[in-house]
């Protein structure tokens, strides 16, 4: 069992990240001692190593909740799961694609602010 200072440090979780996923049950309600005291068990952190996964997948915090939910049962959620995963798929590709004309502006732009010396296309793009 560990106390949240040590979860924060193992985790790289804030505090008060911690203390908001178990408010809006991200996480189950955490075992306390005596004196109060926050003090998570494995479960624990491996739902938590969970979460900060599925955040770097791009999941939004409702979207993790779903999945999490899927978790205890995934032979019966597998669809549903797919499709979630699906779709979040399909939106990172849209944003890569994004991203990718974004670079080619910005290399455009920086380009010819090189070549103009007596202007800025870079801010007269962000102007438009």
């Amino acid at each position: 069992m560990l106390q949240i200072g040590k979860v924060t440090e193992k985790l790289g979780i804030s505090a008060d990240t911690l203390r908001y996923y178990e408010k809006i049950n991200l996480l189950p309600r955490i075992y306390r001692n005596t004196a109060g005291v926050r003090l998570y068990s494995d479960k624990d952190l491996s739902r938590l190593g969970f979460i900060k996964r599925a955040q770097k997948m791009g999941f939004s915090l409702a979207e993790i909740s779903a999945l999490l939910n899927f978790r205890e049962n995934p032979q019966a959620a597998r669809p549903q799961v797919r499709s979630l995963a699906f779709q979040k798929l399909t939106d990172i590709e849209l944003h890569l694609e994004e991203l990718g004309r974004l670079r080619d502006e910005l290399r455009l732009l920086t380009n010819l602010c090189g070549a103009s010396p007596d202007r800025c296309p870079i801010l007269e793009s962000l102007d438009n």
